[in-house]
């Protein structure tokens, strides 16, 4: 028994010593966004509801490409714990090579934005503001694809503390261009919703070089850029089988959350302010989730590496633990405290303040109650991954948040006439099954995993 306890505590440790640097580097991530939602909040209402429209459209294209960086964190961490160098540098260097490919096909439908966005029933003034963010931003999508794969080969290496300064410095340098851009701060021209996307893609480059020399000093044996050119058609084909099923579960995900975005505009400008907000809130809280997941698959990958079941089923058990820990904390806060939360995106004076804070309010309420659902599906999915099992998750995503989710949102916003609450009570329902259905997977083939009968690859 003594031993029983101190390997879960041994395994606690070790999710924590890679889980918070992971935490804190996608929690400085994601304040990149909401320094663009803050600003732009205080710059103009209509600008910020046509940057949600435009970044939704960015981040869906953006998720769907991470699912090359998100084969490589599982991969590395076996290879790593089996002893292989060669293919950590062979999976490394062509997850870059797909995200690259993935990035050319994607950036002709950002320019494109405006009348594909004018297609889907938006306000023509809203959906011409997010083409104009979307031409400069899509640009952004190369660097930011290769910085996820370089903090995914650096995460299963357990090296992400440099990896999280590195983040925090790129946050507060997107910052200070932010400022400068959006408002024509310091001699520098106002340049609005414009100035947020040179911001952005000024900041995803600059990481991209930082991370690259960082990668190259910390881990030589690897050589990831010698001979970057030369293909390696193998692992290419094995990342780019990982990979696509990862982004389009990903993408059937985020797919849901844009969505629900598209129908808030329906709603009305006012409720589209308020979901942009709102979802920035929720989502600061999913971050600290999806930090313990990516541990979670990085503990999952070595156990599948060393084929020890006992590990595996250990490691799932701390980190579930550890996330519906937080869930709880975060449901508390939602239900307390979301006027002051709700406030600090927007200007004091705008007269629509009391208006978005109203209506992202009840968000929040319906927000407080998916946390456990985020907390479960995204853990679960985090170990399945580890395990290198891809294309059964992929399925479940698209039932639970596609044939479930979407429909529901709908339903429940629109002829049901719940509005805003309804369509955030259909996320609810799909995230609830899709947490079933992959928590059930994991813990019924455990054996199955580490013998080596993964499906996926």
């Amino acid at each position: 028994m003594e031993r029983q306890a101190k390997s879960y505590g041994a395994h606690a440790w070790a999710i924590l010593a890679i889980g918070l640097p992971m935490i804190g580097s996608h929690l400085a991530q994601f304040a990149v966004h909401v320094m663009d939602t803050l600003m732009m909040g205080w710059y103009d209402i209509q600008a910020l509801a046509a940057m949600v429209l435009g970044g939704t459209f960015f981040f869906v294209l953006f998720i769907m490409g991470t699912g090359y960086s998100g084969a490589v964190m599982p991969v590395v961490a076996s290879a790593e714990a089996a002893g292989d160098r060669t293919e950590v540098r062979r999976a490394t260097r062509m997850a870059m090579w797909n995200s690259i490919l993935f990035g050319a096909l994607a950036v002709p439908l950002m320019l494109a934005g405006a009348p594909i966005l004018r297609a889907m029933g938006q306000e023509p003034e809203l959906a011409a503001l997010a083409g104009d963010y979307l031409w400069i931003a899509g640009w952004g999508i190369f660097p930011a694809l290769l910085v996820m794969v370089l903090k995914s080969y650096l995460g299963a290496l357990e090296r992400m503390q440099a990896v999280l300064w590195i983040t925090v410095t790129a946050a507060v340098l997107n910052g200070v261009l932010n400022y400068a851009l959006i408002f024509g701060a310091w001699g520098a021209p106002e340049l609005g919703i414009r100035g947020a996307a040179i911001a952005s893609v000024i900041m995803q480059s600059a990481s991209l070089v930082v991370l690259a020399f960082y990668a190259s000093w910390a881990e030589p044996q690897h050589a990831l850029f010698s001979h970057f050119w030369r293909p390696d058609w193998e692992a290419f084909r094995r990342i780019f089988a990982l990979g696509w099923p990862i982004g389009i579960t990903s993408l059937a995900e985020v797919g849901m959350f844009s969505a629900t975005a598209v129908m808030m505009g329906w709603v009305g400008t006012i409720e589209l302010a308020a979901h942009g907000i709102a979802i920035q809130i929720a989502s600061a809280a999913f971050l600290v989730h999806l930090g313990l997941a990516n541990a979670a698959t990085v503990r999952a990958g070595q156990a599948h590496g060393r084929r020890n079941e006992v590990e595996l089923r250990r490691a799932g058990l701390v980190a579930t633990g550890m996330s519906l820990v937080i869930a709880v904390l975060s449901i508390v806060l939602f239900l307390t405290v979301p006027e002051a939360m709700l406030g600090i995106f927007l200007d004091p004076d705008d007269p629509a303040r009391p208006e978005v804070i109203a209506a992202g309010v009840g968000l929040l309420a319906v927000a407080a109650l998916f946390q456990l659902a985020d907390a479960g599906q995204v853990m679960a999915l985090g170990l399945l991954r580890g395990v290198q099992d891809m294309r059964v998750p992929m399925i479940y995503a698209a039932l639970s948040y596609w044939l479930i989710g979407i429909p529901l949102c709908y339903i429940l916003g629109f002829p049901l006439g719940y509005g805003g609450e309804g369509i955030w009570m259909g996320l609810v329902i799909g995230l609830l099954a899709a947490w079933l259905l992959m928590l059930t997977r994991f813990w019924r083939n455990t054996a199955w995993f580490v013998g080596g009968g993964t499906v996926s690859a």
